[in-house]
């Protein structure tokens, strides 16, 4: 049953907790600005990703408070400085990124008061996080109001004119997901952590276009066994097995005697032990049984 939701019937605080819990996890911007007397400013922000690569551009919310409609300072140092830098968060700073959260009066450090370190910026005035594992320092290129209600959006548009990377976190050259630990906001007061188990991959059709899951056989596309993810795996391949392709790979896993039902719970472990042509064929093979 489907629960239908005008969102205008409901009160801010119950939209603002189904639309924080229902989309997520997301990224945290942990947003570091100065006002036009030079003091500093640390707030973290959810409501955030990057937009463009070339150029580089990222956009956060700063949102109105939900109990008094006021802007965060954030929101204000930036129409004063039109300046941030764009701290990344990962799992060893997660409680102290929570505690600068905090909301402490205008022109209190929330570097001092979470215990964080400030390092001077290369090319804007606020520091960066020496904790962080990435930093961005961004120019702000425009403040869009959404509205001035309590909950409202003000979308920061902030391009990238300098990043900073700590070299803990690359392997091979390469900046590593596994070795930055990243956290995501979730509802209410959980967050999720970016760790190898929670960690998986899925081949992009980038240079490359699968037959789609409309193409697979009837009794592959119905299957009681298969899950949506499985279709999917196997809708990614470019074509479908030849018979001969199919008679080698069943010849040499030795399961030519296997019934429909067991072919398509073989076929399932290989797709989620990514071995999607020999799945493939198991389940192409059973289609004629």
């Amino acid at each position: 049953m489907i629960k239908t939701i005008d969102p205008t019937t409901i009160p801010q605080p119950e939209l603002y907790s189904i639309l924080s819990t229902a989309v997520a996890p997301r990224p945290i911007c942990f947003a570091s600005t100065v006002d036009a007397e030079g003091k500093v400013n640390l707030s973290p922000y959810s409501f955030f990703n990057v937009f463009s690569s070339n150029p580089p551009v990222m956009v956060f919310s700063p949102t109105r408070s939900g109990r008094d409609n006021s802007l965060k300072h954030t929101h204000q140092n930036v129409v004063e400085v039109p300046e941030v830098v764009i701290n990344v968060v990962n799992h060893k700073m997660a409680e102290q990124m929570s505690l600068a959260s905090t909301a402490y009066d205008k022109g209190v450090n929330e570097f001092v008061k979470a215990g964080f370190s400030e390092v001077p910026s290369v090319k804007v005035k606020p520091p960066r996080v020496g904790e962080a594992p990435v930093s961005f320092e961004c120019t702000v290129l425009e403040v869009v109001e959404i509205a001035q209600t309590p909950g409202a959006g003000n979308l920061i548009i902030a391009q990238v004119d300098m990043i900073h990377v700590n070299d803990d976190y690359f392997t091979d050259g390469v900046l590593d997901t596994e070795k930055l630990d990243l956290v995501g906001r979730m509802g209410g007061n959980w967050y999720i952590r970016a760790i190898k188990e929670s960690l998986f991959e899925i081949p992009k059709p980038i240079r490359t276009h699968g037959i789609g899951v409309d193409a697979l056989p009837k009794g592959i596309r119905e299957s009681d066994i298969l899950t949506g993810n499985n279709l999917g795996r196997l809708g990614n391949m470019e074509s479908v097995l030849s018979t001969k392709e199919i008679k080698t790979v069943i010849a040499n896993e030795g399961v030519k005697n296997a019934s429909k039902t067991e072919l398509h719970c073989l076929a399932k472990q290989l797709l989620e032990d990514g071995d999607t042509v020999k799945a493939m064929a198991y389940l192409l093979y059973a289609e004629n049984l």
